[in-house]
């Protein structure tokens, strides 16, 4: 077994672990980190096929957004916090594997390998224009620039045109919704508008 099998394996198998616990987990909160060891051991999955790019865009937007979730994920949710201190001890043994693991996968991912014959072909750039020689990252940048430029900007305009249709469905005044007024409520005079009511004690509202 060469070491790119061992690290194709580890990943695979990881990715299946974080897979299966982000759905049975109890806790959100863990059901979030076992989300993002998934998107790490599918990041380096796409290291090993050569497509850094799409390696890249899984750590920084995925595993960045899946934080950002975290965030809302406690303030929104009801979690018990003082449960989740006492289970921090338990599961501090399971939480050290788990990082280390974490720091082994980017070692693997991002270290540089000397591999033996047969596996020199993953440096040969996938899908990359005849005669450009570039990397795939490159590669792709040609492709959407220069070959397919014209359907990539198509396809920007579409995503503009239902960017401003939602807005404009949005600001659209209807009569029979109600809609606040910024500017009246700033410039309303509180002398005009409120009404100090003195009641004396055993006196309700008349």
């Amino acid at each position: 077994m060469t070491v790119v099998d061992f690290v194709f394996y580890l990943f695979s198998l990881c990715l299946l672990v974080g897979a299966v616990f982000t759905v049975i987990s109890r806790q959100p909160v863990h059901s979030v980190l076992w989300m993002i060891l998934s998107f790490l051991s599918g990041a380096g999955l796409m290291v090993l096929l050569g497509a850094e790019f799409v390696a890249m865009l899984l750590i920084i937007v995925y595993v960045g957004a899946v934080m950002v979730l975290f965030l809302f994920v406690v303030m929104m949710l009801d979690v018990d916090f003082a449960e989740l201190r006492a289970e921090m001890a338990k599961q501090l043994p399971l939480a050290l594997v788990i990082g280390l693991v974490l720091i082994m996968q980017l070692a693997m991912a991002f270290g540089s390998w000397e591999l033996g014959g047969g596996v020199a072909i993953l440096d040969t750039p996938v899908g990359t224009p005849e005669g450009a020689g570039a990397h795939n990252t490159a590669a792709l940048g040609l492709l959407l620039y220069d070959k397919y430029f014209l359907l990539f900007q198509v396809a920007g305009l579409i995503l503009l045109v239902a960017m401003i249709g939602a807005i404009v469905l949005t600001m659209r005044h209807r009569r029979d919704i109600k809609r606040q007024d910024i500017l009246v409520q700033m410039y309303r005079d509180p002398a005009e508008t409120l009404e100090l009511v003195d009641i004396k004690p055993g006196e309700g509202l008349k």
